[in-house]
């Protein structure tokens, strides 16, 4: 039960096991494929069609006749090819991969697909907003759904999970509630994807459980830099039961490879208008080069006999297990590596659901869990048109659905046989029940008794312990952007009572924190001491602490005729060897041709690309710097940039631009000739450089660290 080893995470690649039913999968979707190449166009019948630009007339000029059976059919099908979008989660896009264990987990779990190491378990991946419509932005604050799919030998096993540990609410009772609150208010519409506005603040401020997800939600966390850079969480609690039906409460974790990073407020916002398909691009795109995003699944594990051992309760969704108390043990790892083939298809119609689980998993008395059991199917009967959306084909298992349940809307399956009743003779009581020794799913035996009552365990009443907890874990920067955060969220609030019950009820967090608070407000700062009794922290929960790699990260940079080739060349090389993209940006499409006379194609201009889109910027040595020190395109970049913390680098001649746009307390190379570039809090600069193999080291070091937030705190200050 201890965390793998490092062969234990080796690459599978030359694994001997048989990998059916990874070829099962994709060979099930690859069958309801349609190529479109060099095809006849024929109607949904199959009617060869001769003209699809005109409909049939009674003359060239006259009236459409309703006898043209091809544009009553084609009229038909788009009148009607949307479907409702869900009701949370609307905006999602997804990816298919596979899933390998590390090493048999039999200790913990029967689950059969969390046992053979050479196995590749298929799966898809849903990732999502919670509060916007299907047309919202990418970058918009708010919680990320992550939502995984696996396609076991013993059926279809989901974790339905978000970015974040733990939710807003204790009981599912509350979730219609939450969700009215935090959605555009009715009146007008407005405002899309947004929690900064009276209804959703008003039910925080009255129903205090919110406290610690609040925190969480306007820390980073609330602004990923990637889906490929995002930490995923079950939120709920489960159990593993083992062969020997011992079960133990786990909750479940994926753990990016590349780190947990985030993006800055400001350029969230101007991502939004820039590329609100920000996040789609990112891991459409890293999928399509070569990128796999890898995530590791944990899981952390709580004996039954210790389920009251804690200072919290282990079933209420508002807390989370600290890892420093309850360590992640890494199990096994997830690797995206193909796109959809068609969007609708695939990622729209994916349903999931939290009672999608599998022999060796069961579900405990979290109450918001046992709410979701319900809520998940009831709206994809009416989203996806019935009871038959499990045979949509993103959504078939890959081992046969057989069992009396027939008819219905959209019914794919032909069955054959008079009978669909058990017990029957006619079929010798076929389909049959599967007995626990041959693997049928049997649901743990817990004892359970009590008295009906509407009403919480007095074990859920404390609300900001570990809202405190979360808070002490903060960096300085991470501390000040939840500020930030709360200035932002609670300006946009009209009702000054709303915005001053805010600043009384995180008093109950953190005294320093509700102060800050009201700077920013228009408040009154807290009339009683406050915070909680908690002083600890948990490391873990900081991306201070996570991963730091430079690997897939994109650098732009910027070049206009006269550039030195060689020089360029080198440093593209260098970031090249360290994983690392580089994207050309100038002010037209095109070529621009070296001073060497070698000529480059542009990727992007000023006008298509944005800073933001980038996690760093470079610019190198020549005479093209002449004109770059005239382009208030390229200086604004640059400046964007620099105030967004981000990686910035330049050398030779480029130095000059970084010189003339007078980057605040930064130093950049001066007339020597060291070969040792001068690094200045995240701004990299050389002089006189033929080799540039020590610049690009100290660029691509400086660009791993994702942020340098002390030049944030200086602009600040």
């Amino acid at each position: 039960m201890n965390n793998m080893t490092n062969d234990d995470r080796k690459h599978h690649h030359d694994s001997r096991g048989d990998q059916r039913k990874e070829n099962d999968k994709k060979n099930q979707l690859e069958s309801f494929t349609v190529d479109h190449t060099d095809k006849e166009m024929r109607t949904n019948q199959g009617v060869p069609v001769s003209n699809d630009d005109d409909s049939l007339k009674a003359g060239k000029r006259g009236p459409t006749i309703m006898e043209d059976f091809h544009f009553r059919e084609k009229m038909t099908h788009f009148d009607h090819e949307r479907i409702p979008e869900r009701v949370v989660h609307a905006r999602g896009f997804g990816a298919h991969g596979y899933f390998q264990v590390y090493k048999p987990m039999t200790e913990l779990t029967s689950a059969k697909f969390l046992q053979d190491p050479s196995v590749k378990t298929p799966v898809f991946v849903r990732f999502s907003t919670v509060v916007g419509s299907r047309g919202s932005a990418d970058t918009v604050r708010d919680v990320r759904g992550f939502a995984t799919k696996f396609y076991t030998e013993d059926g279809n096993f989901d974790i339905v999970g978000n970015n974040i540990p733990i939710f807003f609410i204790q009981d599912a009772m509350k979730f219609p509630d939450v969700v009215h609150a935090i959605k555009p208010e009715p009146h007008n519409e407005i405002p899309q994807a947004s929690s900064a506005h009276d209804t959703f603040w008003d039910f925080v401020v009255n129903n205090t459980e919110t406290a610690h997800m609040i925190m969480w939600l306007l820390s980073d966390r609330g602004i990923p830099r990637s889906f490929r850079m995002m930490e995923g969480f079950g939120v709920n609690t489960f159990r593993f039961v083992n062969g020997q039906g011992k079960a133990r409460f786990v909750k479940f974790h994926w753990k990016p490879l590349l780190g947990v990073h985030s993006l800055v407020w400001d350029e969230a916002q101007k991502l939004a208008g820039k590329d609100p398909d920000f996040h789609r691009n990112d891991l459409w795109n890293a999928i399509e080069m070569g990128d796999y995003p890898e995530y590791e699944l944990g899981v952390q594990v709580i004996e039954e006999d210790d389920e009251f051992k804690f200072d919290f309760d282990i079933l209420d969704p508002t807390k989370f297990w600290p890892e420093e108390v309850v360590p992640v043990q890494t199990i096994g790892k997830l690797t995206l590596n193909r796109n959809v083939d068609n969007f609708f298809a695939e990622t729209e119609q994916s349903a999931f659901h939290t009672g999608n689980v599998v022999p060796g998993v069961d579900f405990t008395n979290d109450p918001l869990l046992q709410g979701r059991l319900f809520s998940y199917l009831d709206t994809q009967l009416i989203r996806l048109g019935g009871p038959n959306f499990h045979e949509i084909p993103i959504n078939r298992p890959i081992t046969p659905n057989v069992n009396n349940q027939r008819d219905g809307f959209h019914r794919m399956t032909i069955n054959r046989g008079i009978t669909s009743y058990s017990v029957n003779a006619i079929q010798g009581n076929s389909p049959h029940p599967v007995s626990k020794s041959e693997g049928g799913y049997v649901h743990y035996a817990e004892k359970v008794e009590g008295v009906k009552i509407r009403a919480r365990s007095e074990s859920f009443k404390d609300h900001y312990s570990q809202a405190t907890l979360f808070w002490n874990s903060m960096s300085e920067a991470e501390k000040r952007h939840i500020i930030e955060a709360f200035h932002f969220e609670i300006g946009k609030v009209d009702r000054p009572e709303i915005r001053q019950q805010v600043v009384d009820m995180f008093n109950n967090v953190d005294e320093g924190l509700a102060k800050e608070i009201a700077k920013g407000i228009g408040a009154k700062p807290p009339s009683k001491p406050g915070g909680t009794a908690v002083t600890t922290s948990s490391p873990a929960v900081s991306q201070e602490n996570t991963i730091k790699t430079a690997s897939t990260r994109k650098v732009a940079i910027i070049v206009k005729d006269k550039f030195h080739f060689h020089e360029l060349k080198q440093v593209i090389k260098g970031f090249k060897g360290y994983g690392v993209h580089a994207e050309l940006i100038s002010d037209t499409l095109g070529t621009v041709k070296s001073e060497e006379g070698k000529e480059i194609h542009i990727d992007e201009t000023f006008t298509t690309s944005e800073s933001v889109m980038y996690d760093a910027v470079f610019i190198p040595g020549g005479k093209h710097v002449q004109q770059l020190l005239l382009e208030d395109d390229a200086l604004h970049f640059i400046h964007e940039a620099f105030k967004h913390a981000k990686t910035i680098g330049a050398s030779n001649e480029g130095v000059d631009v970084l010189a003339n746009a007078q980057l605040h307390g930064i130093a950049v190379s001066g007339t020597d000739n060291s070969p040792t570039p001068i690094v200045s809090k995240g701004v990299i600069s050389i002089r006189n450089a033929a080799n540039m193999s020590s610049f690009t080291n100290a660029f691509v070091n400086a660009l791993s660290k994702h942020r340098h937030w002390v030049r944030e705190k200086q602009q600040s200050s």
